[in-house]
């Protein structure tokens, strides 16, 4: 029987040390920033328009919006509204992808959200890979994957040219990623962006950083079917040891909106300026307590 240190000793040894503390990310985006801002939840462009127009009023600089609902719950005309909008405004627009687990007739998923986005048989992967087609055919250029048999069917067609070559592959929450070994694998087969598990410390999210170049997202207030953690005050450490690093503002106490629609009345659109006005708040305790990491001002007017 292997003691402790000898197992931990032994990941050493196959390239994923346990980390106790945390060393300073060098990594960063294009444009030198450490960090950006992501909305989630913003379910098509009339959510969109109340979150820009939030932003707008608030000067919060947002960089990325992600969509839940998935593309086969957009027209045509909405996905190419946001993608509209995304240009005008340089937003990258992130849409999640096909039919999953916890949608279909199965069982398992109503016991168990660990497999909810999952493809279900080959029939739901041919799905995924036509709702990818058809978002990226409408202008697209970011997908948001929750099966880890599609993401390595995607990551192929892009590096056989069947994909665009700067296609965003962000994985999505539902798919588990705990430690370095899984998101340098995510990473591996095609993913761009990496979803980390919500729940993590900041040691473990230096581990993933440590054998990863791709940005990694990250919920700082976590939906409560994620956990729930509101973690604002944790935000300097993670800028510091995972740049490049997207902030993911989800909302406690909120309804699960998922397929969202025009039955859910204001909620998505009031879901969304709530989002950007968290996003305030963890912008300006960030400028508070660590401006240096705060150099790239993401408090700005757009």
């Amino acid at each position: 029987m292997s003691t402790l240190e000898e197992l931990t000793a032994l990941t050493g040894e196959l390239g994923h040390p346990v980390l106790v503390t945390a060393p300073d990310s060098a990594g960063r985006f294009p444009d030198g920033s450490r960090y950006k801002v992501e909305i989630p939840s913003c379910e098509g462009p009339a959510v969109m328009e109340a979150v820009l127009d939030e932003a707008a009023a608030r000067g919060v600089r947002i960089d990325r919006v992600s969509q839940g609902s998935g593309v086969m719950m957009l027209t045509d005309a909405e996905i190419e509204r946001m993608v509209a909008l995304g240009a005008q405004h340089d937003i990258e627009v992130c849409l999640f992808l096909g039919p999953r687990s916890a949608w279909d007739i199965g069982g398992q998923t109503k016991v168990s959200a660990a497999v909810g986005a999952a493809a279900r048989g080959n029939a739901a992967v041919a799905a995924s890979l036509g709702d990818a087609e058809r978002a990226v055919r409408l202008g697209v250029r970011s997908l948001l994957v929750g099966d880890i048999g599609v993401l390595q069917l995607l990551g192929d067609m892009k590096r056989g040219g069947r994909m665009p070559a700067d296609l965003v592959l962000k994985t999505s929450v539902l798919m588990p990623l705990g430690n370095g070994p899984t998101a340098a694998l995510y990473e591996q087969i095609g993913a761009t962006s990496l979803n980390i598990s919500t729940d993590l410390t900041v040691a473990q999210i230096a581990e993933m950083r440590a054998v990863t170049t791709s940005p990694i997202d990250m919920y700082v207030e976590v939906p409560d079917d994620q956990g729930g953690s509101v973690r604002f005050y944790d935000v300097p450490e993670v800028v510091r040891v995972a740049a490049p690093v997207y902030l993911k503002l989800g909302l406690r106490n909120a309804p699960n909106i998922y397929p969202a629609g025009q039955h859910l009345g204001a909620t998505p659109s009031l879901l969304g300026r709530e989002r950007v006005r968290r996003a305030e708040l963890v912008l300006r305790l960030l400028a508070e307590l660590a401006p240096d990491l705060a150099a790239t001002p993401s408090l700005v007017a757009r």
